[in-house]
């Protein structure tokens, strides 16, 4: 039995290490990959929001000083029925033409909140290209102009990189550090050609290709799966391609979060869709990693109580698994992060198989709050 147990934990780990290999190869592509800039249509920029009065005027501020002519895109800020003076603060505070806000009539829906203000917005748009934001995030000028570049007649989709902004914490330096290897992987996946993780705070789609694939009208039953689901659909539903746009220029920045309890909040939210996927190879992909970081647990205590073998197969998994992860995210130092700690990057990486595993769990049988919300997965 003990035999097949470390058979069982070896076969785990190579296909942890392959998986991640297969992400690093991805990043090596995105790397060679040159933009083509050949498209010029106009954009409609769709911001949804809901009580953002601490970030929403310094959204505004850099939607306003992108460096493009302002006839050549608009911005569409929908209101989720925000109960804060979100609304106000933006209507007082736009003085350019091409800058609008809509609102989201008041529903009883316990989900689908945020893909009904994106439709909306997406509804009133002008813009063959649409890019999503959100109104907590931070936008570089050159952001609209560098996420067009990457668009050719047969892209559909283009994700773009988000970092949380550092901070002196040692909770908010973690969670920067864990977002970019969140980041990085999604990245790498898309250039690997298996798009499976992208983020709605820097996305940009066509509309055509959107209406193409129906929208969100089959992910309604879902309060999450905006952003990742619509590209899944659109890599699998159609003959676009979807790319990622791993440029310092069109960086989206965002904060922490503030505390351990709304961060559990939100990764609870982000893991919601993952038995959704309509791809079930992903779905079992998922499951497969789930259960490598059940077996880190189980060796180490199989190792303490059972047999000495399983501790030399728990260092080995750890380490393998540390310096594979630490290769990706090193490729993301100078965009998502200024440096890697070695103490952080340890701790970061103990921290990160029970928050794997909690996660996972949570995300698959809870509900959880978002933005002053109960909401049902």
């Amino acid at each position: 039995m003990i035999t097949i147990l470390v058979i069982l934990f070896v076969l785990l780990l190579l296909y942890y290490l392959s998986f991640l290999l297969k992400i690093r190869r991805g990043l090596l592509k995105i790397e060679a990959q040159k933009s083509s800039n050949r498209i010029k249509e106009f954009i409609s920029v769709v911001i949804p929001f809901r009580n953002e009065s601490e970030t929403i005027l310094d959204n505004l501020k850099c939607l306003e000083n992108q460096n493009i002519p302002k006839d050549k895109y608009e911005v569409i800020y929908v209101d989720d029925n925000s109960d804060d003076d979100s609304k106000q603060k933006l209507e007082n505070s736009i003085s350019e033409f091409n800058i609008l806000v809509y609102s989201v009539e008041e529903s009883d829906l316990s989900r689908a909140h945020k893909k009904r203000a994106i439709e909306l917005g997406i509804g009133k748009a002008n813009g063959e290209i649409i890019l999503l934001t959100d109104a907590d995030c931070t936008n570089e000028p050159t952001w609209i102009n560098t996420m067009l570049s990457e668009f050719s007649e047969n892209t559909g989709l283009v994700s773009g990189a988000v970092k949380f902004n550092s901070d002196k914490t040692l909770f908010g330096k973690l969670q920067q550090l864990e977002f970019a290897g969140l980041i990085l992987s999604g990245a790498g996946l898309i250039g690997n050609g298996t798009p499976i993780i992208c983020s709605s705070a820097n996305l940009a789609f066509r509309k055509s290709v959107f209406n193409e694939v129906g929208g969100y009208k089959d992910l309604m039953g879902l309060s999450s799966g905006d952003d990742e689901l619509l590209m899944q659909k659109i890599a699998n539903d159609t003959d676009y391609e979807v790319k990622f746009c791993f440029n310092r220029k069109a960086l989206v920045s965002t904060n922490p979060n503030e505390s351990l309890e709304a961060f559990a909040q939100q990764r609870k939210r982000w893991a919601s869709k993952g038995l959704f996927y309509k791809n079930k190879r992903i779905v079992a992909q998922l499951f497969l990693i789930f259960f490598f970081y059940i077996g880190l647990i189980a060796q180490l205590f199989m190792g303490l109580f059972v047999d000495k073998i399983f501790l030399y197969t728990f260092i080995l998994s750890l380490l393998a698994k540390m310096l594979v992860e630490y290769s990706i995210i090193k490729k993301g130092i100078g965009i998502l992060i200024k440096k890697i700690s070695l103490g952080l990057f340890l701790l970061a990486e103990l921290l990160h198989i029970p928050y794997i595993i909690y996660s996972a769990v949570s995300g698959a049988f809870g509900n959880f709050t978002w933005k002053e919300r109960e909401l049902k997965r």
